[in-house]
């Protein structure tokens, strides 16, 4: 699909490059503040498999200099005002320790993660691995989360989603399910906001290379109990519409993207070419 067409399926793609955006997801947390109101009183801020870096982009323009932002992710990210970028395993002791000495020792304020993998399209699948990244990002958190901090993670809702919700709710006040405008009403995408972290009594959470998930929660998740949550649709009724197409007026010309890719999949085959490597090999 070409970058005019793409503008005109999707005007948050669009509003995204008018506005500097990295992405358009940039507007998923811009909702989600507008609803929530997650960023008040904020002063310590770890983003979660951060890149190309639209959320870190949200935090840096409404927090500013007074704030502290570590942005982590295993891809390279350019460089942003106000961000400390780590490149680096979430799930890794090191990395903790890193953010630990950014923020002198302090707990987070708040956590947050847009992180997800290739889609396959079977969608058990893609909810499985989602709620493992999910869990993943929830382990760091729980280290370095303060006590009455806030949460927020993509998930994709499906038959078990349920029982993330009871089992987030052992951690936090309030757990709800929201649903921003600039996510696609037809993806199975949604974000989980937990408010208020309470860490579990006689429990202290460490990271261990050489354990798994669910053995870094062993005995604090519970059985297989479920739980209904709050469902809100957030980003104001004037809102536009993410699944809508939308004519663009005469003047308007294709806009380049913020931010090209720093580490795509087909980087290395752009460099062989670049060399006259690249040559089609026969099969014999």
């Amino acid at each position: 699909m070409g970058k005019t067409s793409k503008d005109k399926r999707d005007l948050y793609y669009r509003r995204a490059k008018e506005e500097g955006w990295r992405a358009r997801s940039a507007y998923k947390l811009l909702q989600l503040d507008q609803e929530f109101n997650i960023l008040k009183n904020v002063s310590r801020v770890v983003d979660l498999c951060a890149a190309p870096g639209s959320w870190s982009q949200v935090l840096s323009s409404k927090l500013g200099s007074s704030a502290k932002i570590v942005a982590v992710d295993l891809q390279p990210m350019t460089p942003i005002d106000n961000v400390i970028t780590i490149q680096a395993d979430i799930t890794h002791p090191k990395t903790l320790q890193q953010i630990l000495q950014q923020f002198n020792g302090e707990l987070a304020d708040f956590v947050c993660s847009d992180g997800a993998p290739d889609v396959t399209g079977l969608h058990d699948l893609d909810e499985y691995i989602q709620h493992q990244l999910v869990w993943a990002a929830m382990q760091l958190t729980t280290c370095i989360l303060k006590p009455g901090g806030c949460f927020v993670a993509k998930i994709f809702r499906g038959k078990d989603i349920d029982l993330m919700y009871s089992q987030m709710n052992k951690f936090f006040n309030k757990v709800i399910c929201a649903k921003p405008k600039s996510s696609r009403g037809t993806s199975l995408e949604a974000f989980i906001v937990c408010l208020g972290y309470k860490p579990i009594p006689n429990w202290v959470p460490q990271l261990n290379l050489n354990q798994s998930t669910d053995e870094f929660f062993e005995g604090v998740l519970g059985g297989e109990e479920r739980l209904m949550v709050e469902f809100i649709s957030c980003g104001g009724d004037d809102a536009i519409d993410s699944d809508a197409t939308y004519n663009l007026d005469l003047d308007k010309v294709s806009l380049d993207p913020i931010q090209m890719p720093t580490a795509p999949p087909y980087k290395k085959a752009l460099e062989l070419k670049r060399k006259g490597e690249l040559v089609r090999r026969e099969i014999k």
